[in-house]
């Protein structure tokens, strides 16, 4: 079952200038933040399996159409309705802090298969798929069963070229702090909050793909950044 919440008109005047975006495994948005810095250049649809999640994402969003259901159903059903598909599939079963911790038994983990979901998703969309799409993950703990792009601490699997980068330390703090979408965000009350915000991709790594896939002049995400490595967007927005 498809629960939609939310959806205002999407055109502007001249309807033109659009892309229609499939947002998969959407979160609270971290990715898709810079897409639109007027609120409505493109036709994004945002699929979220948490009601509460897909709650956030449609009050910071709320031009954007979002759908609760299972990411990786609707892709199969609907990848041809879109230009652009950016994925996040869950990445807890591929990471190398909880495979570190399990061994460690901490945190009550049992041993558990990869979520192969990652691999099927990758798979299909070089396939089947004729327009821009990236895949995004963790770096796992085994080494790639299909060569990425490993940018900003994460895998990228892509169509199109984004290049590889130093990996670069994650502070949930400090990463709560970039995403922090309105004044009103420290008032949300939702379970593992701290955990989902660290879960979400900066939004300057999120414009910097989006960017590469069309081909939008651009240099790296240092350049949102100031000399002491603060994020220029947040200090502009304070």
């Amino acid at each position: 079952m498809l629960i939609v919440i939310g959806l205002k008109d999407m055109r502007n005047e001249n309807g033109v200038g659009k892309i229609k975006i499939l947002n998969l495994y959407s979160g609270i948005g971290g990715n898709r933040k810079l897409w639109t810095p007027e609120g409505n250049e493109h036709e994004i649809t945002a699929i979220e399996i948490n009601p509460e999640i897909a709650e956030i994402y449609q009050y910071f969003f709320p031009n954007d159409k979002v759908i609760i259901a299972d990411a990786h159903q609707f892709l199969l059903e609907h990848f041809e309705e879109y230009d652009f598909i950016w994925s996040s599939p869950p990445c807890p079963t591929h990471s190398r802090l909880n495979f570190l911790n399990n061994n460690k038994g901490e945190q009550g983990q049992e041993p558990k298969y990869p979520d192969m979901r990652l691999y099927e998703e990758i798979i299909f969309l070089k396939y089947w798929f004729k327009g821009k799409w990236v895949v995004e993950n963790v770096v796992s703990y085994y080494p790639y069963l299909i060569e990425p792009f490993r940018y900003n601490s994460h895998y990228f699997w892509s169509n199109f070229y984004i290049g590889n980068s130093k990996d670069t330390k994650r502070y949930i703090r400090e990463h709560l702090s970039e995403l922090e979408m309105s004044d009103e965000y420290k008032n949300i009350k939702i379970k593992n909050k701290e955990q989902i915000i660290n879960n979400a991709v900066k939004p300057e790594t999120g414009l910097y793909i989006f960017n590469a896939a069309f081909k939008i002049k651009q240099n790296t995400v240092g350049d949102f950044l100031s000399p002491k490595g603060e994020s220029l967007i947040a200090i502009n927005q304070n």
